[in-house]
């Protein structure tokens, strides 16, 4: 693989190392689904996770996704002093990964090799070499991280300095430089890739920064400006401690500050701020608003002197056009605000719309966000949202009432249980239907009255399963007055996934406003999301 002088390659660890975050706990389907996102966004490579380690990653890895821009990597470790590579438990699932590319893990801090392994440093060499050397009899192409190099290096820069090497001339195609406890100052950073280049060339160099200082960013960008051409990270800086450096911060540092070529092209990058939204919703954890580049106050300005240069000339407070990174000016909003970004989703509905009436439909969207409502992720009810503007919705069906009722009691058995029970009334094509249903909690059955009552005017909600619930608390300082937020992901028979939103104050409330825009939406736009 050529590489220019210019071009840096980006790698995603948000599925692994992004994993060991503390509030942190990916599904299979997270984690293909946020594949699938880093896809689009074009980063070179995602590291999938670590086979044969945990349930999660055995199933992820039995059914990975198709990707168009990235290459997906297994992780592992070098194997164990002493074992038979092919026996050994946790290399053995990296011989056998169905992925070409392997990044394997190994000791470069004698303190590590000696105290850890507690083998001798010309043993952790030969580890090192050996389990290169058998990857690549698999024609597996192997990247280096050398675990623990700048703390190493600074205590015994000979002794990192032969791991790397041995790793680079056992034919390691990347060598990856780890601050692993994150304390590595930037100036620190630049002193030490300034020599480890001399030896071994930038373009087969990489870095992974963690957090622990906040500098992992800085670092990052200090390592590519000193000749590293492989830059590692998560998105939104996940990670375990303080995180790994922040890909959404080094992608737009690298491409729009430095001009590095990167594989993340102008379009792609609209998508940046969808992306770090969709991951949080994903993991249902709050939108950091301070957020560089991508969050809401990103390009927030407050009245008098900014405001007043905004208006005049946006470079006057504006260190970028929020636009590149898929955000938006939050004062001041000219009538384009918003629009490509909306433009673009309506035209993946393949429904006419007038594009004259856009301006005012971004005002809606603006308005319902403000009361809490997110679209980022929530695709049903944003198509629902706009068919309804451009041509009204058509009335499947409508609400008389809704009861839930939950109960503790005692069963047969004597013990207490829990029970949930939804009494719903709707007409549909002018007919009154009632149903009750139980379920495992109130909104299971809501849900399961709805559906039961649906399916015998609408068939293609058989199909339809309920795969996803969420709920945010948005204002909890207001306690149990606090609004929520609930998203609902739905799942047909396809495959075919899509998110639907609710708010209010009231939990069962917002849950009926997401179910029945999951409802309307299949409804509406059949599987797959085509038009009915």
């Amino acid at each position: 693989m050529g590489v220019s002088n210019n071009k840096v390659y980006l790698y995603d660890t948000t599925l692994r190392d992004g994993g060991q975050t503390s509030f942190v706990d990916f599904t299979a389907e997270n984690k293909i689904t946020i594949a699938k996102k880093l896809d689009i966004l074009g980063v070179d490579y995602i590291e999938a996770g670590w086979p044969g380690s945990n349930p999660t990653d055995d199933d992820f890895f039995s059914r990975l996704p198709s990707l168009d821009n990235s290459e997906l990597t297994a992780f592992g470790m070098t194997c164990r002093a002493g074992t038979d590579p092919k026996k050994d438990k946790g290399f053995k699932g990296l011989l056998e990964s169905p992925v070409s590319i392997v990044t394997i893990v190994g000791k470069s801090w004698d303190f590590h090799v000696e105290n850890a392994l507690k083998i001798s440093l010309e043993d952790n060499l030969d580890i090192i070499k050996n389990s290169i050397a058998i990857l690549q009899t698999q024609k597996k192409e192997v990247f280096f991280d050398a675990e623990h190099f700048f703390d190493g290096y600074k205590e015994n820069p000979e002794y990192s300095m032969k791991v790397i090497q041995t790793a680079y001339d056992a034919g390691a195609r990347w060598v990856v430089l780890c601050d692993t406890n994150g304390g590595t100052l930037p100036h620190e950073i630049t002193n030490i890739i300034n020599k480890v280049v001399e030896t071994i060339p930038g373009t087969n160099i990489g870095v992974h920064c963690h957090n622990d200082t906040g500098n992992a960013v800085a670092n990052s960008i200090a390592a590519v400006m000193s000749g590293v051409r492989q830059v590692q990270g998560t998105l939104n800086g996940l990670g375990e401690r303080c995180g790994n450096a922040n890909l959404t911060s080094i992608i737009p540092t690298l491409k729009l500050k430095l001009g590095y070529d990167i594989s993340v092209s102008d379009e792609a990058l609209t998508n940046l701020k969808t992306i770090s939204n969709y991951l949080c919703d994903i993991l249902n954890h709050p939108y950091d608003q301070y957020a560089p580049y991508v969050g809401g106050a990103a390009f927030s300005h407050k009245g008098g002197l900014h405001a007043s240069g905004i208006a005049k000339n946006t470079k006057s407070y504006e260190h970028i056009d929020p636009h590149l990174v898929g955000n938006s000016r939050n004062i001041l909003v000219s009538n384009q605000s918003g629009r490509s970004s909306i433009i673009s989703r309506l035209k993946e509905l393949h429904f006419d719309f007038d594009e004259s009436k856009i301006t005012e439909l971004v005002e809606i969207i603006k308005k319902k966000e403000a009361a809490g409502f997110s679209y980022d992720s929530a695709n049903a009810s944003f198509a629902l949202l706009a068919y309804e503007y451009f041509h009204g919705l058509p009335k499947f069906f409508e609400l008389e009432s809704y009861k839930v009722i939950n109960e503790k009691r005692t069963n047969s058995a004597g013990k207490l249980v829990n029970s949930s029970e939804a009494i719903v009334k709707l007409s549909v094509n002018k007919n009154r239907i009632i149903n009750v249903a139980e379920g495992n909690g109130p909104v299971s059955a809501l849900d399961n009255a709805f559906t039961k009552l649906l399916t015998n005017y609408y068939p293609i909600l058989n199909a339809v399963r309920l795969s996803d619930y969420k709920v945010r608390i948005l204002n909890s300082e207001a306690a149990t007055n606090a609004v929520i937020r609930v998203l609902i992901e739905n799942t047909d028979d396809t495959g075919y996934r899509w998110v639907s939103i609710g708010v209010s104050s009231d939990l069962i409330d917002a849950s009926y406003m997401a179910l029945k825009d999951a409802i309307n939406y299949v409804l509406l736009f059949g599987k797959s999301g085509s038009i009915n």
